[in-house]
């Protein structure tokens, strides 16, 4: 696979593509979860909103389809990310977003920090487990696997940074 690709040929749109793709289920999942970005865990887009973070994710597709492993990796994380929005978006759509947020705020203040912090480990070890293991026993002519390995990875990391921010956050508002 190549370290890029010529602007407007057809690797170049395949992975322009996919990339828009991988990103609008990001932002669709987003947006059914909390159209008012009001549990948004990056506190970049929160800020941008949604017009410039649209602006801002077209000039990031555009840009980053010249290079597919860098796209393949970003579209396999923000496709988990959608996926993990899409999972909790029906119960943060059905109580709203203040009662929602209200009702986990709850929720991890009466939670022992360390069986939270324990449970946040297993669940981003495990998946970035199994990022490495793609990674490790991805053939050397193949890159795609390791891409998407890469990906898990990424994604893993992500959860991990954002909750640990929004646990962060809670905490120190709470002292």
């Amino acid at each position: 696979m190549e370290d890029n690709v010529p602007f407007a040929s057809s690797a170049y749109f395949a992975a322009l593509g996919i990339l828009v793709f991988a990103r609008g289920m990001d932002f669709l999942s987003t947006w059914v979860a909390t159209p008012n970005l009001m549990l948004e865990g990056n506190p970049i887009a929160k800020k941008l909103g949604w017009k410039w973070g649209a602006v801002v994710n077209a000039l990031f597709c555009g840009s980053f389809a010249l290079w597919p492993l860098p796209a393949m990796v970003i579209s396999t994380t923000s496709v988990l990310v959608a996926a993990r929005n899409f999972q909790q978006a029906w119960l943060m759509r059905s109580l709203g977003e203040e009662l929602y947020r209200d009702w986990h705020v709850a929720r991890l203040q009466e939670t022992r920090l360390p069986l939270f912090l324990f449970c946040l480990l297993g669940q981003t070890a495990l998946t970035a487990g199994v990022g490495a293991g793609l990674i490790y026993f991805s053939p050397a002519d193949s890159l795609a696997p390791m891409a998407v390995g890469f990906g898990i990875v990424g994604y893993a990391a992500a959860v991990g940074i954002y909750t640990l921010l929004a646990v962060w956050r809670i905490r120190r508002a709470a002292i």
